[in-house]
């Protein structure tokens, strides 16, 4: 019986007369549950203790290695309208080659004759420049000449000053003498009436004394009239040596006056001919930005603006290109959690779209159809997803990635870590869940919120 009830019949009937209980009565089942369950339990824990390798999973985009190679946007520096188009989408084209040709649209640079105008003014000014400097250096040879006429005319004055003083002197001298004369003169005449008063002398020699006083007195007013003349001409050669400085002077300072009128003439010229030099240089330029060029080798994309006679902004986004020569790598994004676990040159594991695969997560090396790929860069700042960037590169010592992968296409990615056994993995896995405040930003506008609780 399967005595599973408590109102058992075992001894009340006879069973022996009954064969239904005995085909119904299972006596090893018992056993072997209990052994499957023992069984069971082994495995288990032996499969506890087999070796898993870790691996961080996450999804991922292909993308280019180095920001130069990877898909960019060519926009235009200026505003202008559409005129013609040189390529389409799909073309390769190198660098410098012309994608688009836009005309003005501004009415400051309507004039086709722009640059021959403004160079045509920025030569007249350089020559006005040059004017100013023949100017300046012909006022500078005449305060040159001034300066040496004027030493010279000061010394000739300073010259007959000197005359002037020694004629003075001289005079001088003479006057004294007179003077001396006079007055002998004078003695020898009143001696000479004092005797013709005693009777002594007769009239003729006191008339002789007398002439002789008479001739040396007018010889004191001459020679007195000579000094005074002397003086004077003193006097003019010091009034005259003023006035030729002062003139010479005069005609220096206006010299220089005129020079440096001149000179900030010529520095306006100046200012005017850089002023005209920028503006030339930049319509130059603007004149080569109305051919938009290619920045390096690749493939046109995607032509943003269409059609012909469309009028373009500033900035505006005309086409996008690939370049042509680029190296592949892995964009992947991964939890914070796992962020500690993660550093350079760690080994990946990846699956292209498009690609078939059989993949084991912790044995990669029974996994088919992956490629192999190395952590090349960690972001060191949280994404707008709340998760952190990571670029893998290729491993160069494993098979090279498919010739047909583009850039943009998904990927699947491991990132394998240190083998562990099972039983540690999922203590991991229990234990190590992140927190809740790691939240993707779906705007874009932050990196991470954080709520306390």
């Amino acid at each position: 019986m399967l005595n599973i009830s408590i109102n058992s019949i075992r001894g009340k009937i006879d069973q022996t007369k009954y064969s239904a209980l005995n085909l119904v009565e299972n006596k090893v089942s018992g056993r072997v549950f209990l052994r499957i369950i023992s069984y069971t339990l082994i495995a288990v824990v032996i499969i506890m203790f087999l070796p898993w390798t870790q691996n961080i999973n996450s999804g991922g985009n292909v993308t280019a290695l180095r920001p130069d190679q990877r898909p960019q946007t060519i926009h235009s520096i200026i505003a202008g309208r559409i005129e013609k188009w040189y390529v389409q989408e799909g073309d390769f084209v190198e660098k410098g080659d012309t994608i688009l040709y836009i005309s003005e649209i501004k009415d400051d640079y309507f004039d086709p004759q722009l640059l021959s105008r403004t160079q045509e003014q920025l030569k007249a000014k350089e020559m006005s420049v040059k004017s100013y400097m023949e100017k300046v250096k012909a006022l500078d040879n005449q305060i040159d000449a001034l300066a040496t006429t004027s030493d010279l005319k000061m010394e000739q004055a300073r010259n007959k000053l000197k005359q002037a003083h020694l004629k003075v002197q001289s005079d001088s001298i003479g006057y004294e003498a007179s003077i001396t004369n006079y007055n002998i003169a004078k003695e020898q005449y009143a001696r000479q009436e004092q005797l013709y008063n005693d009777g002594l002398k007769s009239l003729t020699d006191l008339e002789k004394r007398k002439l002789t006083l008479q001739k040396a007195q007018a010889d004191m007013i001459s020679y007195e009239n000579k000094l005074l003349s002397s003086k004077n001409d003193v006097i003019n050669a010091k009034v005259e040596l003023t006035s030729i400085r002062t003139k010479y002077k005069e005609s220096i300072a206006k010299a220089e006056s005129d020079k440096y009128s001149a000179m900030s003439s010529m520095y306006d010229a100046e200012t005017t001919v850089s002023k005209l030099q920028n503006q030339y240089m930049n319509y130059s330029v603007r004149t080569g930005l109305y051919y938009i060029t290619a920045p390096q080798n690749g493939y046109v994309t995607q032509a943003i603006q269409t059609g012909l006679g469309e009028t373009i902004k500033e900035g505006a986004s005309i086409v996008s290109i690939m370049p042509s020569d680029y190296t592949l790598a892995v964009e992947m994004y991964v939890r914070p959690i796992d962020l500690p676990l993660l550093e350079k040159g760690q080994p990946v594991r990846i699956q292209f779209d498009g690609w078939p695969a059989v993949v084991f997560s912790g044995w990669p090396n029974t996994s088919y159809g992956t490629y192999g790929g190395k952590v090349y860069a960690i972001d060191n700042f949280i994404s707008p997803n709340g998760k952190y960037r990571v670029l893998v590169e290729p491993d160069p010592e494993d098979h090279d990635w498919p010739d047909a992968i583009r850039v943009g296409a998904g990927t699947r990615n491991m990132v394998l870590l240190k083998d562990v056994p099972i039983w540690y993995e999922l203590w991991r896995q229990i234990n190590g869940f992140p927190p809740d405040y790691y939240k993707a930003n779906q705007s874009g506008a932050g990196t991470s919120d954080k709520s306390k609780k």
